[in-house]
């Protein structure tokens, strides 16, 4: 990495976020690692080899991060948008993080919206939310991709171990600006609704109230979060197109969500429910 590109040391609020989430998940621990190939992978690994007490791990870089549907997520310092003005030190282009913990709920269903929502709530009024796990900035219609920016997404992904069942929940944002070459959408940064902001403050604003998502989904579900989703749904009153594993392509207007975090459109033959995670939403 030329000096020009060079990040200073992160200084990350470990500790207090232990001292907020460790009354409530006593063996909770917070680990920052320099370079990893993915977060998400690496708690999955250790929770498919019996490692299920709860933990934050935080990467400042990953070699190969990554999306849903498989979908690649680049992160570090390489990552920055050429020729756009440089984060103040000791600043990280994006934050990259992912939690474990057993988790039972009494539906799965809308796990991925609850994230969403609480990393919005923690961060910004303007952050909007797509179905099934994107942070949106929206603009002008008349703009490039319609308004529409990704500022982050969730992914998640579970493994069974013994009669548990680990969660593993990954957190990608952008906090500076980044090229938008190869991108589908293009890229927006928490930076420009928050100057200044990092990628440490930005953690420090988001993982305890997430963690306090995470076990109140563990015990009612999505029902709760219904209402504070359909407030910052990006698709809502929006005519989009659903591709599923087929062909065929559903086009309807977007409704909202279902009781359980399903997806609803209406189409020519009625109200249609998207619940399957293989679906891909953009808005037609």
């Amino acid at each position: 990495m030329s000096p020009a590109h060079a990040v200073a040391p992160m200084v990350w609020p470990a500790e207090a976020i232990w001292e907020a989430v460790s009354p409530h998940l006593p063996d909770f621990t917070v680990e920052v690692l320099p370079e990893i190939d993915s977060t998400n992978a690496e708690l999955m690994r250790r929770a498919r080899v019996g490692h299920t007490a709860p933990v934050l791990l935080v990467a400042e870089r990953q070699t190969a991060g990554r999306g849903r549907l498989g979908r690649q997520w680049l992160s570090g310092a390489e990552d920055s948008a050429p020729g756009a003005p440089s984060a103040p030190a000791p600043a990280l282009p994006a934050l990259t993080c992912s939690f474990a913990l057993t988790m039972s709920p009494p539906d799965w269903s809308g796990l991925s919206l609850a994230v969403g929502l609480s990393v919005a709530d923690s961060l910004h009024p303007d952050i909007r939310l797509k179905w099934p796990n994107d942070l949106w900035l929206t603009g002008d219609p008349a703009g490039p991709a319609g308004g529409d920016r990704k500022l982050g997404g969730i992914l998640i992904e579970t493994t069974a171990v013994g009669d548990q069942r680990v969660v593993v929940v990954g957190v990608g944002l952008n906090i500076a600006p980044r090229s938008a070459a190869g991108l589908s959408l293009p890229p927006a940064c928490l930076g420009e609704l928050l100057p200044g902001a990092t990628a440490a403050n930005a953690l420090g604003q988001l993982a305890a109230p997430l963690v306090q998502t995470l076990l109140r989904f563990d015990r009612v579900g999505f029902a709760p979060f219904r209402s504070g989703f359909e407030a910052r749904d990006a698709l809502r009153g929006r005519r989009v197109r659903v591709m599923g594993g087929t062909d065929t392509a559903l086009d309807g207007l977007a409704c909202g969500v279902g009781p359980l975090g399903a997806l609803l459109v209406r189409t020519d033959a009625g109200l249609q429910e998207v619940t399957s995670a293989e679906v891909s939403v953009r808005p037609a």
